[in-house]
């Protein structure tokens, strides 16, 4: 597939991004080096091959989803700069 200066004209226009005239065809050359790349990847034999989400095969960690009560409000509000009656108490941001 072949890109020329009207459809890189064309894509930058839709795109909103402002491209001078003279830049047009190193930009057509760019993209068709690009799509050359592309039609080499779809040489590689893929068959056999699992597809994956991601390099490393480590799963995250989960733990078992048990409802509890909650924690105690002193112990959790024990490091805060400031708590009254179990709560954090912070400094208004919206007036």
């Amino acid at each position: 597939m072949a890109i020329d200066v009207a459809t890189v004209r064309k894509v930058a226009r839709l795109a909103r991004i402002a491209t001078p005239e003279d830049r047009l065809e190193p930009l057509a050359q760019e993209l068709n080096g690009i799509m050359a790349w592309i039609e080499q990847l779809a040489e590689v034999d893929t068959d056999g091959v699992e597809p994956l989400t991601s390099v490393v095969g480590a799963g995250a960690p989960l733990r078992d989803d048990v409802v509890t009560m909650g924690g105690d409000a002193s112990i959790i509000t024990s490091n805060a700069p400031k708590s009254v009656d179990g709560f954090f108490v912070v400094p208004k941001v919206v007036e």
